[in-house]
């Protein structure tokens, strides 16, 4: 028996996830679904509750990590049109889990928002963003969210609004299995203006990292006070490589996966690094990326 009967055309089956990770990796999921709208959504949460399936929520894979041997769960990922939506009102924003972070910068430069321009050339989708607080030197988009919209692992949809919405470095305090969408407020100023402040955000990061390669971003949180990418560095790490995993000669803190990589291959050259950076600094790496296994 199909435990998701009635919803064929939305769920496909041994699905390899590779396809939809920017590192090219992992094996398939038992089941990979695009829900069409949130009733859809609510009724396969039900559904993998029943069959005690395990569910994981895809944004753009852009900082994921998935095993070779793929995931016994649902992979359910918001990419039909409804979870792409973005809604302008005056100063106000509210964009949809599925809508693409980079695009949305661009559309807030064309309409003189400012607010955003700090998450320019940051992959991903704006409910991945907002699950991690993603962010860098200039800036998170922890500061201009004012609510998300979230259904918990029951079905149930409720907001969640500042003061008791909570942004930290790289986390916030969201544990909803799912963000529906995100406000956002941002301030009226000169596109022109805007768009010089993303260029040079833009400029800073393809002089800085690794941006023509598969990679998955910063692969370890900066510990308080100290970057990541320097204590790799510093502990001579630039350049270690393992099967088709690799540490960026121009940014430390990222890893490349070369042709032949295997997911293997990428965990055991973060453990070889978190290990040597250990022994020399006395800190032991948090990781950035999630890792799926």
């Amino acid at each position: 028996m199909n435990i998701f009967s009635g919803l064929e055309k939305i769920v496909e089956t041994n699905y390899l996830l590779a396809k939809h990770t920017w590192y090219g990796l992992g094996g398939p999921a038992d089941y990979f679904i695009r829900p069409k709208t949130i009733e859809q959504l609510g009724e396969i949460v039900q559904w993998c509750n029943e069959n005690k399936i395990r569910i994981y929520m895809m944004g753009f894979g852009s900082n994921l990590l998935i095993s070779d041997d793929g995931l016994r769960a649902a992979v359910i990922k918001l990419e039909q049109e409804k979870f792409k939506q973005t809604e302008f009102d005056d100063e106000k924003i509210t964009a949809w889990a599925g809508a693409e972070l980079n695009k949305l910068v661009l559309d807030c430069v064309q309409k003189g928002l400012s607010g955003i321009e700090a998450l320019t050339g940051i992959p991903g989708s704006v409910g991945g963003a907002v699950k991690m607080n993603a962010g860098g030197n200039f800036g998170d988009i922890g500061a201009a969210v004012e609510t998300v919209t979230l259904m918990d692992s029951h079905g149930n949809i409720f907001e969640k609004s500042k003061p008791e919405l909570m942004f930290d470095y790289r986390r916030t305090n969201i544990t909803a299995k799912f963000i529906l969408n995100a406000q956002l407020k941002l301030n009226t100023a000169d596109p022109e203006q805007i768009m010089r402040t993303v260029k040079e955000i833009w400029i800073h990061k393809k002089n800085n990292q690794p941006l023509n390669t598969r990679n998955c971003g910063c692969i370890f949180k900066n510990p308080r006070g100290v970057s990541a990418g320097a204590m790799i560095d510093r502990a001579g790490l630039k350049g270690l490589q393992i099967g088709g995993a690799i540490v960026s000669d121009k940014h430390a803190n990222f890893i490349i996966a070369e042709k032949g990589c295997k997911s293997r291959d990428v965990m055991r050259l973060i453990d070889a690094i978190n290990q040597r950076v250990k022994e020399k600094f006395g800190i032991e790496l948090e990781l950035e990326i999630e890792i799926w296994k």
